[in-house]
């Protein structure tokens, strides 16, 4: 039976050429913590840790490496910022496609006395800029959103958000975890003032090894999460306020960021825009042979425009939950079923509570897969 990977909206699958041999590299040849040791193996790490803040800020656009911060993953990154900014008072502004990494901290801070109004986005996905100019209130303090959705794919015009958050002075924080490596992210072309990224999904790096940047005149602002040690001012027990041990407490994930920095050197030298542009076709000629089919509804947008390669579907005469499975024990073919951590996007695309099987089309397949995928949905949706 054929194994395809079709679940990269979750994690990517196969990680990049070089992420295996250089996290190998380190455990094997390495192994050394950084900001503790005054020996050669601790600045070969040090290094390499540098070296993918510079990769990071290459890629986003950014020029502060210092104020690129190692967390987790997304999630963690976005509680740092969103539970460190906002105070008893504030007003903050999603969308209705956020992930629950967003609404959870969210739903946390307004037992502080921190309220949230959600500006609805179409049954697409996209975002309408009227209602969300329509939100904005006296003491909203800031806008937190996703580039793209997790559930269908769709990107929303943050370019344009962040213009307004410019003009009127309120704080633009990104989550990116849909787009970082799949489309271009520029943090000046976006107003941003900070972005999050996790290394696992479209960056093609390890699980485990995530972060943000952030704007040096926020980063002074934003309370710490988390204290502890970080090989500096270790003559003291108050952490650090420069960056970016400020963020940085415990030992980091070392291997994860050697591994990142591997994955970052492929996708500069494959190109984010060769990556998007395969992506683009597998995903078009998926849409086509979907769209033509009975008793499945495609969910967001209905070509390759205005969207990322994850593709979300509605099988109308059955258990989403059901057809997963069988595409996965029958075919070989590896999805995810449920609510993706995303409920709100499944109000907003009419998809709550069935939620919908969701297809991440990554670059290392072929036309093949997409086609054979294709005729294994038409086999069984009935």
């Amino acid at each position: 039976m054929k194994r395809i990977y079709m679940d990269n909206g979750a994690t990517s699958f196969p990680k990049a050429p070089g992420v295996a041999e250089k996290v190998y590299e380190y455990l094997m040849h390495i192994g050394t913590n950084i900001n503790r040791g005054a020996y050669a193996d601790a600045f070969e790490s040090e290094n390499v840790v540098f070296e993918t803040r510079e990769q990071l800020c290459s890629l986003f656009g950014f020029e502060e490496p210092e104020n690129v911060v190692f967390t987790k993953n997304v999630t963690e990154s976005l509680n740092v910022l969103l539970k460190g900014l906002f105070k008893s008072g504030d007003h903050v502004i999603v969308s209705s496609m956020e992930h629950n990494a967003v609404m959870r901290p969210l739903n946390r801070l307004e037992s502080k006395g921190v309220t949230y109004s959600r500006t609805l986005c179409d049954s697409e996905g996209s975002l309408d800029l009227e209602n969300f100019k329509n939100l904005i209130k006296p003491n909203t303090k800031g806008i937190v959103m996703t580039h793209a959705s997790n559930v269908c794919g769709t990107i929303l015009n943050l370019e344009e958000v962040g213009k307004i958050c410019k003009e009127r002075k309120l704080l633009f924080i990104v989550d990116t975890a849909q787009t970082a490596g799949a489309i271009k992210v520029d943090f000046k072309t976006l107003n941003a003032d900070a972005i999050a990224f996790t290394g696992h999904k479209s960056l093609l790096g390890p699980q485990g090894i995530g972060g943000f940047m952030v704007k040096e005149q926020l980063a002074s602002k934003i309370e710490t999460l988390i204290e502890g040690g970080t090989g500096s001012l270790s003559d003291t027990e108050y952490q650090p306020e420069y960056m970016p041990d400020k963020f940085e407490a415990g030992t980091l994930n070392v291997p994860g960021i050697f591994g990142l920095n591997a994955a970052l050197k492929y996708l500069e030298e494959t190109g984010i825009e060769a990556i998007f542009q395969k992506e683009m076709q597998l995903t078009e000629l998926f849409l086509e042979k979907l769209l033509n089919m009975e008793h499945i509804d495609v969910i967001g947008k209905k070509s390759a425009e205005g969207r990322t390669s994850v593709v979300s579907l509605d099988f109308k005469n059955a258990d989403n939950g059901e057809i997963a499975h069988r595409l996965a024990n029958e075919y070989g073919i590896m999805t995810r079923s449920g609510m993706h951590c995303a409920p709100s996007a499944h109000r907003t695309l009419g998809t709550f509570p069935r939620g919908t099987v969701r297809f991440g089309l990554g670059h290392f397949l072929e036309e093949n897969d997409i086609l054979y995928a294709a005729d294994c949905i038409y086999k069984i949706k009935e």
